[in-house]
């Protein structure tokens, strides 16, 4: 299947289509296809089963330029749009939806917090290391009791001189053991004020700060997901990004390029399933002839191939507008919710057209059933996607 671009010319009212892959977008496919097959099929299993968090294969992603794809050239990172970060992250998790995951993560929410509202010296100081992965990176928001009830959070910073004492737990931290640095979101004015939350780089080491229990999950389970606990954590208000106050806005801004992330990693579990299964559907026979013969499974190929077409096509909009520096909360969320719901049905189908080998681990479709599941949870469920939209369409 294609990649699919929305371009719009810039400065007129005239809407110009291109639906071809640039160069950039084939390099990175092509470079992702052969770097799976070598560094990640081999193991993907064994890592699932053991939820092992192979560092080794990040290492090798920042070495290709992936670990900072949207991180300008002057601090070691890519340079690239999210035109290409959705090519990589989709050709990543048609492979692995765990390691499609952490990438996202790592790009999108911890070096790209950094990348959007660091100043000068914080971005000198971490994107470089973020974006070869000498340094995994990880975003704290999500607490054990709030999970879409974001500013009700109950991890706190107080300051006391020139520094901000932390108390408090984060929950369901993608690297929350492993990273090496995490942008903590913590409460610094009163409960439920939007402008009460601060954002705060923290690094490993620092005391008072780490990781905690490892979540034992359904799927992604290669991708580590942790507690972050902070006791009497002091950091140094040179370690604040932007503003005291900021961090709420800040990572509602975050998250609408996250979504993107999501979206196009949605589309990789989609297509993963989505190639699977015309495989096995042309060389499985049954009543002497391929199933791929026989309509109920070749109408299940057509509807999973249209709704992979229309969610693709849902995100490289998003992304397309994003690129422009346009406000695409509506889009973002938009492409989040019907490519992650269009992923669990690819994936569920995928399961179905398999049968019985379907169920077991001895076929690729069952990990892309328990991975698929997450992105309908994940930087928003599809409910709050649902808010999200609603509130735009009617503001």
């Amino acid at each position: 299947m294609s990649g699919t671009l929305l371009n719009e010319e810039v400065g007129s009212d005239s809407h110009r289509m291109n639906f071809r892959m640039n160069e950039n977008q084939l390099m990175i496919a092509d470079m992702i296809r052969k770097f799976g097959k070598e560094h990640i099929l081999p193991k993907f299993m064994e890592w699932d089963e053991s939820q092992e968090f192979p560092v080794e294969v990040f290492k090798k992603l920042g070495e290709l330029g992936l670990m900072g794809v949207l991180v300008p050239q002057e601090y070691g990172g890519s340079g690239f749009s999210y035109t290409e970060y959705v090519t990589a992250i989709t050709e990543l998790g048609s492979i692995c939806g765990s390691i499609g995951l952490s990438m996202a993560a790592h790009n999108s929410l911890c070096t790209g917090h950094i990348l959007a509202f660091g100043n000068e010296e914080q971005k000198k100081k971490y994107l470089p290391k973020l974006a070869t992965a000498e340094w995994i990176g990880a975003w704290g928001l999500t607490e054990a009791n709030t999970g879409s009830d974001a500013m009700r959070m109950r991890c706190v910073a107080v300051q006391d001189g020139d520094h901000w004492v932390l108390n408090g737990t984060k929950n369901w931290i993608t690297h929350g053991i492993t990273g090496n640095v995490a942008v903590v979101l913590a409460r610094t004015g009163e409960l439920l004020d939007s402008h009460g939350i601060t954002a705060f780089i923290v690094e490993r080491g620092t005391p008072g700060f780490k990781g905690g229990k490892k979540e034992n999950k359904l799927g992604m389970r290669a991708s580590e997901t942790a507690e972050l606990i902070f006791e009497n954590c002091r950091v140094h208000q040179s370690q604040i990004l932007g503003k005291v106050g900021d961090g709420f806005v800040q990572a509602m801004k975050v998250l609408d390029g996250g979504r993107i992330s999501i979206a196009a990693l949605s589309l990789g579990i989609a297509k993963g399933a989505l190639n699977a299964s015309l495989k096995y559907a042309k060389e499985r026979q049954q009543f002497g002839q391929p199933i791929a013969n026989f309509q109920g499974i070749a109408f299940k190929l057509a509807d999973m191939a249209t709704e992979y077409e229309a969610a693709e096509l849902l995100t490289f909009k998003a992304a397309d507008m994003k690129n422009r520096g346009m406000k695409m909360t509506k889009e973002s969320a938009i492409a989040k919710y019907y490519a992650s719901e269009v992923c669990v049905k690819a994936s569920t189908e995928a399961v179905q057209i398999f049968g019985g080998y379907g169920y077991t681990k001895d076929f690729p479709v069952e990990k892309f059933y328990r991975d698929s599941k997450l992105c309908t949870i994940g930087e928003g469920t599809s409910e709050i996607q649902k808010l999200v939209i609603s509130r735009e369409l009617l503001s």
